[in-house]
């Protein structure tokens, strides 16, 4: 097992991961904002997996341990801020809706040399307003600790266009629809049905981010078509999926160099 890094102070910059790269578990004694303005990131934590393509960003609290995955080239965008400034309140990791707005606070200030500028205080200021009011919208994989719930969910991840119901997979692991509901629920805090969809997102995203084609997105995922597929991940993410692809996106976030 790797040793967990401790970072008393969590950093505020952007830099480049390489499609594929990691960053190995860690914690900081600092909350920390996290946003890909390229790319998809995966942070994984203790209660999940949390996904964030370029309209969202982790919100990641003081001693919180996590690590970093990168889908597609990653433009890594990190903002410390003390642990005894919380704007959010909270105590959890969140995913935050990131506007046109908040994405160029996040930019600006990852961009920005620190320092103690009067000009850098107020970018900083504004960008906590508006962290603030950012609505939480949810694109987190919670992990499962029941053994049984644990292999219904690694046969899911295995193949997320497996579209068998749940008393089908119940019988595959030994355990009744009834009791594989209950522990959705009680486990994860959502249905085998939201649970199966956040799963088949996340994958999408992954791939998208590969510039894997819209249609074969669909179908590894499991949905009946490209255009059923276009429509749920338009309301989960206001937008399409082609925005997630490379081609699609700008050529960078930041300069590289």
């Amino acid at each position: 097992m790797k040793e967990i890094r401790h970072e008393p102070v969590a950093p505020t910059r952007t830099q480049w991961l390489a499609p594929g790269a990691a960053i190995d578990p860690h914690r900081h004694d600092d909350h920390q904002i996290v946003y890909a303005g390229r790319g998809v990131l995966a942070v994984t934590t203790s209660t999940g997996l949390w996904i964030a393509p370029a309209t969202r960003a982790i919100w990641v609290p003081a001693g919180t341990v996590h690590a970093h995955q990168a889908h597609g080239e990653l433009a890594l965008h990190l903002v410390g801020l003390p642990a005894s400034e919380n704007p959010l309140n909270l105590a959890e990791p969140a995913s935050l809706t990131v506007g046109p707005l908040l994405r160029e606070l996040i930019l600006a200030h990852t961009h920005a040399p620190p320092d103690d500028s009067p000009e850098r205080a107020r970018l900083r200021a504004v960008l906590l307003d508006q962290l603030r009011v950012s609505p939480q919208q949810p694109v987190h994989l919670p992990t499962p600790s029941s053994p049984q719930l644990k292999a219904v969910c690694e046969i899911l991840r295995t193949n997320p266009a497996d579209n068998r119901t749940l008393p089908a997979l119940g019988r595959e692991v030994g355990a009744s629809d009834r009791t594989l509901s209950r522990l959705f629920k009680a486990d994860l805090g959502m249905t085998f049905p939201q649970w199966r969809t956040q799963l088949r997102l996340y994958r999408a995203l992954v791939l998208l981010a590969e510039d894997t084609p819209v249609t074969t997105v669909a179908h590894r995922c499991g949905w009946s078509s490209a255009s059923a597929f276009i429509d749920v991940f338009r309301r989960s993410f206001g937008h399409t999926p082609g925005a997630h692809q490379p081609r699609s996106q700008s050529v960078s976030a930041c300069p590289k160099g």
